[in-house]
């Protein structure tokens, strides 16, 4: 199929979460460009489940034809195949990377009630009190997995508290019931402009236009740091690679126009829109990165 003839047909972009997640609001404004774009419907389906293995695996067992495409994020694709025991597909296998396309930054918070004003305060005090201080973050989740490689880095050991969103997590943080979180910064900025969170770090490997004072763990003494929650598409295995690239090409048209990508930046998302061997490399990377952590912290999932 020459790259000039897709998309002939709608294009159906699985997204493996419910609809309204942050999420589901970047694979629709994708979709909506790349339908201008294109003139052929560029639909989005929402198959949640199983912190998103079921959407999925719906795209993996799906013809590689270009017309059906995984809007996949770090976690789904870099994280739960290292903790779930008992996977139906090979995640690093059964995809093709296409592009990534936002990625935001995690910031580490506590209560204004804390008595811990530094990072450097912070992990003093959880040195001499492992498993004291407590932190909050669904088992596999970015605000989990962020904080696993923190303490290993620092070589401290915090008491995780398990929740089914981050929502949840948040709320317990904000009335002292946590001692400290990561989440990504669209979530906690309203709260530490409001004083309702201090923030002691960020988890970029620059500082956050939104957060201009708030250092980064890297710059702190902690070398190399850096996790970003990124989020992508993916195609199964096989898709021809003139389709790839064509989808990776557009993708970036619609992502770096300028009212698009005022609106990201102004909830805390970085515009990458890279090419597909850039983003391969990079989830070659994190998986690395992610499966050395899981192993270490010893995470499973059943």
């Amino acid at each position: 199929m020459a790259q000039t003839d897709y998309p002939a047909r709608p294009v159906r972009i699985v997204v493996p979460f419910s609809a309204g997640g942050s999420t589901d609001q970047i694979a629709r404004s994708l979709a909506e460009g790349l339908s201008k774009l294109w003139q052929q419907p560029v639909v989005i389906e929402n198959r949640d489940g199983a912190s998103g293995l079921i959407g999925s695996r719906v795209v993996a067992e799906s013809q590689p034809d270009g017309y059906t495409l995984l809007f996949g994020t770090q976690t789904t694709q870099s994280v739960l195949p290292h903790i779930v025991s008992q996977m139906s597909y090979d995640a690093e296998r059964a995809f093709v990377p296409i592009t990534e396309l936002v990625s935001i930054a995690q910031v580490l918070s506590v209560p204004p009630s804390s008595p811990f004003r530094s990072l450097a305060e912070f992990v003093t005090y959880a040195k001499g009190h492992p498993g004291e201080l407590t932190f909050g973050g669904g088992v596999g989740a970015t605000t989990h997995m962020a904080m696993e490689l923190f303490m290993s880095q620092a070589g401290i050991q915090l008491l995780g508290i398990p929740y089914k969103g981050s929502a949840l997590s948040m709320n317990d943080l904000l009335a002292g019931r946590l001692d400290s979180m990561f989440d990504v910064i669209m979530t906690s900025l309203p709260h530490i402009q409001a004083g309702r969170l201090r923030a002691l770090a960020v988890t970029s490997a620059q500082r956050q236009p939104l957060l201009p004072d708030v250092p980064t763990v890297a710059e702190l003494g902690y070398s190399g740091f850096e996790t970003n929650v990124w989020f992508a598409l993916f195609a199964p295995q096989n898709t021809p690679t003139e389709i790839v690239q064509k989808i990776a090409e557009d993708s970036r048209k619609v992502m770096t126009e300028p009212a698009r990508r005022r609106i990201f930046n102004e909830s805390g998302f970085q515009i990458i829109a890279s090419d597909p061997a850039t983003f391969a490399e990079r989830v070659r990377l994190e998986n690395e990165k992610w499966r050395q952590v899981v192993k270490r912290a010893n995470i499973k999932l059943e």
